[in-house]
């Protein structure tokens, strides 16, 4: 395919340079179904190179499908997901443990996995009952974060000293109980009880 680029044979501008990939992608739209990405992506190039001037190049965005960095990058650990939030919280949780007891110490020493969980579950049962922030002002999610990012780095160094409960029949157990929930849902549907939450407690306060 015979591409005209810009008039005396040079990219002088990214909106001539930008000009010859539209020329190229619109071209091959047309045969869309018997031409690869990475064939678009090696003519552009070329056309671009015969054109001359490189340094005014910067592709369209959306001109391809996928990037053949995109593909291989799709395949590991999508790091995007984990809430950046999060790690500031846990981070702030670190922070109080380095400062009182130094940085990653249970590298060095190892822990106890009940005790972080126990650590783990207090911190939580605080924030669901309404408290934000422990004595030191940590927030407790901030610290629950921490204590699980401990017991999966500990596990991960083979620090962890694995006190977990003996094996009993929990999965069991608990497919069982949850079987309850639909029956007692369906006995008592139409009726329309309040729920009470924290929310309650702020108006009565405020009455």
């Amino acid at each position: 395919m015979t591409v005209t680029a810009v008039e005396g044979g040079h990219v002088t501008s990214l909106t001539a340079s930008n000009d010859i990939i539209k020329q190229i992608v619109d071209a091959r739209n047309k045969a869309r179904a018997s031409v690869s990405d990475v064939e678009i992506a090696e003519e552009i190039q070329e056309e671009l190179k015969k054109a001359g001037d490189m340094s005014a190049v910067e592709p369209l965005p959306g001109v391809f499908d996928e990037n053949p960095k995109d593909a291989i990058g799709s395949g590991k650990i999508p790091l995007h997901l984990w809430p950046t939030t999060a790690s500031a919280a846990g981070s702030i949780a670190l922070l109080n443990g380095a400062l009182k007891y130094g940085r990653s110490n249970w590298r060095a020493i190892g822990v106890r996995a009940s005790i972080y969980v126990d650590a783990c579950q207090r911190h939580l049962m605080a924030w669901f009952e309404g408290n934000e922030c422990d004595e030191e002002g940590v927030p407790h999610l901030a610290a629950a974060l921490a204590c699980l990012a401990i017991i999966v780095d500990c596990q991960a160094a083979g620090k962890l000293r694995d006190d977990r409960q003996f094996p009993g029949g929990h999965s069991e157990f608990m497919a069982e109980m949850t079987k309850k929930v639909a029956h007692l849902k369906a006995l008592h549907d139409g009726k329309s009880p309040r729920h009470y939450t924290i929310k309650d407690a702020v108006f009565r306060t405020l009455a």
